[in-house]
């Protein structure tokens, strides 16, 4: 799993019907410290994740053992929303 913050949505009305009523983020990779290090992806949310928060994704096959997401076609799937982060003994993130 990869730590990523929710900057954003995607809107698609025409996909593979299997995706119907997904949500669709947009998230992009960050360090242990919150800092962005990585390019925006689409993650398909499982957990109802909003906008600026830190979260959880899955990817490749992984993504598709969610109870949501089996047996679709999904690369990337939001599994958990972050409350907190601890690196060597230091909060470097915690959830307002």
């Amino acid at each position: 799993m990869r730590i990523a913050r929710v900057i954003g949505s995607a809107v698609s009305t025409v996909k593979d019907p299997t995706l119907v009523g997904h949500k669709l983020l947009l998230v992009a990779e960050t360090d242990e410290r919150n800092n962005v290090t990585g390019p925006a992806f689409v993650a398909i949310d499982v957990v109802g994740a909003g906008s600026g928060e830190l979260v959880l994704v899955a990817e490749g096959s992984a993504a598709r053992h969610s109870t949501t997401t089996s047996g679709q076609p999904v690369d990337a799937v939001i599994m958990g929303i972050l409350d907190s982060l601890e690196v060597d003994g230091t909060v470097t993130f915690r959830k307002s």
